[in-house]
């Protein structure tokens, strides 16, 4: 990375190459051209999935991985099923993340005492300690994604994302219904 402090500036020393790399991608593709909030959203989207992966890779986990063990920290064990909805994912992807955190000892499955056709998903002991390390990586998440955004500049951006999440979840609602 080329960290530069411009001649005369007191303040931090900007990192350059990557300055460059947002200001190239600052133009609207034409075929986006319909789309500018779209096409902004999936930049920093795209970003901030990088950022995270990378953030994630130095704990030893792949992205969504840390999602799925936060759900079982807050609501205890779950069937694969639960977990799918919830992390809006697929079967076959869950089980191959289910089967990686199990093999690295984060999260065993158990019978469930109420199916004994099906299994619960909770975490391990080995899993509390990574817990702190996960929040700290989150943390760590926040202030770069939010950089130097105050209080106040914050409160408009959640409202409308949030604004922004429920369209597109009516969206992909109207679609799953669509035969």
């Amino acid at each position: 990375m080329a960290w530069v402090t411009e001649p005369g500036e007191a303040g931090p020393a900007r990192d350059v190459e990557h300055e460059h790399v947002a200001r190239e991608e600052r133009a609207v593709p034409t075929a986006a051209a319909s789309g500018p909030v779209s096409h902004q959203l999936f930049r920093a989207a795209r970003l901030h999935r990088m950022l995270a992966g990378y953030l994630l890779r130095d704990l030893g986990l792949h992205r969504g991985q840390e999602l799925l063990l936060m759900h079982l920290w807050d609501s205890g064990p779950a069937r694969q099923t639960e977990l799918i909805e919830v992390l809006d994912s697929d079967s076959p992807t869950m089980t191959r993340m289910v089967q990686r955190l199990e093999k690295a000892g984060l999260v065993e499955r158990v019978p469930d005492p109420t199916d004994g056709r099906a299994s619960l998903v909770s975490t391990t002991a080995a899993s509390e300690t990574l817990r702190r390390q996960i929040e700290q990586m989150w943390h760590d998440l926040e202030v770069a994604t939010v950089g130097d955004l105050t209080p106040a500049d914050l409160s408009p951006v959640l409202a409308t994302l949030g604004r922004i999440e429920a369209n597109l979840a009516k969206a992909v609602a109207r679609i799953r219904l669509t035969p």
